[in-house]
């Protein structure tokens, strides 16, 4: 089955993006943040590690304290690839167990950090999700209880769009749902016609 990623920097409209491909066309999507939360919670051995990092207080009782943890790695890259290193191997164990229950002509493999965590080496083909810097802090600061500096400490250690593009195969400028939703089916077809 082909494996497609998608990704894009944080506030670009990747999830947004991934739903359309999904609700237009039934293409099956694998949201890892989605799916990294939900083993942050449900995993016993996730739990435990998290709490030998961050200790007892990393967990409000059965939910993941996600300001404390925030806090922690915020500006601290030694703690954040230790962070990354307890869960991004089982999210990558998780998606393989998802992918081999699909049936589907291809799927969509979201990530904000596909490059980073080296995702991009099991997609057979990349989409990358731009939109302007000022149109995603814009929507973040709408969205999420945050601040311009958190979002742009984020972006730094984050990929820039054109390191992302050069690595990609197509590219969606998501600036307005029409336009959007106009490429994710021009990206479809072309899929489908080239690949499949």
């Amino acid at each position: 089955m082909i494996v497609v990623g998608l990704t894009g920097g944080i506030g670009s409209g990747k999830s947004t993006v991934a739903k359309q491909f999904h609700k237009k066309f039934g293409i099956p999507t694998y949201i890892s943040d989605d799916e990294a939360k939900r083993l942050m919670v449900n995993s016993e051995t996730i739990k435990s590690d998290i709490i030998a990092l961050f200790g007892a207080e990393a967990y409000l009782g059965s939910a993941l304290n996600k300001p404390l943890i925030s806090h922690a790695i915020f500006n601290n890259k030694a703690l954040l690839e230790q962070m990354n290193a307890i869960v991004h191997p089982r999210v990558a164990d998780h998606f393989k167990s998802w992918l081999s229950e699909q049936n589907a002509p291809y799927i969509l493999k979201e990530s904000a950090i596909l490059f980073e965590s080296k995702g991009d080496k099991i997609c057979d083909k990349i989409i990358t999700v731009t939109l302007d810097k000022a149109t995603k802090i814009e929507r973040l600061l709408k969205r999420d209880d945050t601040t311009v500096e958190k979002i742009e400490a984020i972006m730094k250690q984050q990929w820039t769009d054109a390191m992302r593009i050069e690595k990609s195969d197509y590219l969606i400028v998501n600036d307005t749902i029409a336009h959007m939703e106009d490429q994710v089916a021009e990206i479809h077809n072309s899929i489908l016609n080239k690949f499949v």
